[in-house]
């Protein structure tokens, strides 16, 4: 599965979700920074690839429908916590997640926590 990394990312992240098996697309290495959050999401539209932030605005479903891509990740971490700790927390979280998990879902990540909002009919 691809992976669309936001620039408000730190490089870092892209090793955790290497190690996870996701092909990474970084938007700092893709000619895409400093772009509006609307061209990173449909640039995450148009390579079929879960979209990864610290963007809160990408939690707004309205705006940035889940169910149009492969999914949206949004990191909601303490300002206090080192990249080292929120890199490990993140990959701990997301190891439990499943492949279809991510499929036109919101997934927010926090300490010791993952939401999973679904946007699926059914």
């Amino acid at each position: 599965m691809k992976a669309v990394i936001d620039e408000d990312l730190p490089r870092s992240f892209t090793k955790i979700l290497s190690s996870l098996g996701f092909i990474i697309l970084d938007i700092r290495d893709c000619g895409l920074r400093g772009k509006t959050d609307e061209e990173v999401f449909h640039f995450a539209q148009k390579n079929k690839a879960v979209l990864f932030s610290a963007d809160l605005g990408f939690a707004n479903n309205i705006d940035f429908s889940p169910m149009s891509i492969m999914g949206i990740v949004v990191l909601r971490f303490p300002n206090e916590m080192t990249v080292k700790a929120i890199n490990h927390e993140a990959k701990r979280l997301l190891s439990k997640l499943k492949p279809e998990n991510y499929l036109g879902n919101l997934i927010i990540l926090s300490p010791a926590k993952i939401r999973l909002r679904s946007f699926q009919q059914d």
